[in-house]
């Protein structure tokens, strides 16, 4: 007798399941939406700027005049359209004057380590050797085309030399001899990349 019953609710169950499943399906796809359809949020609209009526011209008051006070100004007069467009001319910048700079009566004092004579000899010796050497290698390339690079050595080396002949002038014959071997180096990479 159960299975009796069983069928029979089967038989009427069944038609409606075939009913509702399609039913059920497209109520799905409704709700879920369509993923292509994709709906973006409208620009929100600005309303348009408002003008700003201008500002009404003060009433002048009028006020007894006293014996102490000047008499006033007379209204300058309107400027014409045309005129009103053009910029305003700009002042010239203020020239500041910078006070006059007391002159050193003499050179600072350079500073440089006390030589024994002994050491003195030497740097003497290979200050001249350097800058001889120096001056041998940029005679060498006198003459010759040179790039970009060369030429900014031959400057370069030409720099030193100056520096420590007046160096030496100066009775610094370590600074003499730094800036002699400087040119010195730079004079044989010279020659090299010739």
């Amino acid at each position: 007798m159960k299975t009796r019953t069983h069928t029979r609710i089967l038989n009427v169950v069944a038609p409606l399941l075939n009913i509702a499943a399609p039913l059920l399906a497209v109520a799905a796809l409704s709700v879920s939406g369509c993923h292509r359809n994709i709906v973006r949020a409208a620009t929100p609209s600005v309303p348009s700027a408002r003008r700003i009526a201008p500002m009404p011209k003060p009433v002048p008051v009028e006020r007894p005049a006293t014996e102490s006070e000047p008499p006033p100004e007379p209204a300058p007069e309107p400027i014409p359209a045309a005129a009103a467009t053009l910029p305003a001319p700009v002042p010239p910048r203020p020239v500041i004057a910078e006070a006059p700079r007391a002159k050193p009566e003499s050179e600072p004092p350079q500073i440089s380590p006390e030589l024994s004579p002994r050491d003195q000899a030497d740097a003497m010796l290979h200050t001249n050797d350097d800058i001889r050497t120096a001056e041998k290698n940029l005679q060498a390339a006198n003459g010759k085309k040179l790039n970009a690079s060369q030429t900014d050595l031959v400057g370069k080396v030409q720099g030193f030399l100056s520096q420590a002949r007046e160096a030496i002038r100066a009775n610094d014959w370590v600074r003499a001899r730094n800036l002699a071997l400087k040119a010195e180096v730079l004079s044989t990479e010279l020659i090299k990349s010739l």
